[in-house]
């Protein structure tokens, strides 16, 4: 059975809670991921912070050339996450309910990844293939 772990992608780059918002949004960017987990100094999730969630303070702050907003006051302080050894399916039929489309991927609270629709739907894809290549 196919599990998170086989599909999750490491992050190289975690948010932190004391980030500007310039440079968040800057790493979200860059990652090519619709949002990113928010650690701690010890590497524990502590919020997750999205592309949806910056949009209407980058809109407010360029306007006004002004930002002093962190990471800390936008992120989602309850984030959404899953363990390494999930099933994907379960977690296919979960995202499938219209959940968020990124989810980071803890073990003991500590980030190990994250994993995305997209990269379940390739790892699904390729289970698929196998099946056909047997068939």
């Amino acid at each position: 059975m196919l599990q998170v772990k086989d599909a999750m992608y490491p992050v190289s780059c975690p948010l932190r809670t004391d980030m500007s918002l310039v440079y968040a949004v800057e790493t979200i960017l860059e990652s090519g991921y619709l949002g990113l987990p928010v650690v701690d100094t010890d590497s524990i999730v502590v919020g997750f912070l999205s592309e949806f969630d910056c949009l209407p303070h980058l809109l407010r702050d360029s306007y006004h050339c002004d930002s002093h907003v962190t990471v800390e006051t936008l992120m989602q302080k309850n984030p959404l996450v899953v363990s390494p050894t999930m099933s994907i399916v379960d977690l296919a039929q979960q995202m499938a309910l219209d959940k968020p489309k990124v989810y980071a991927v803890v073990e003991q609270g500590k980030l190990l990844g994250v994993i995305t629709r997209s990269m379940l739907m390739k790892t699904l894809n390729e289970a698929l293939k196998q099946c056909n290549a047997v068939a």
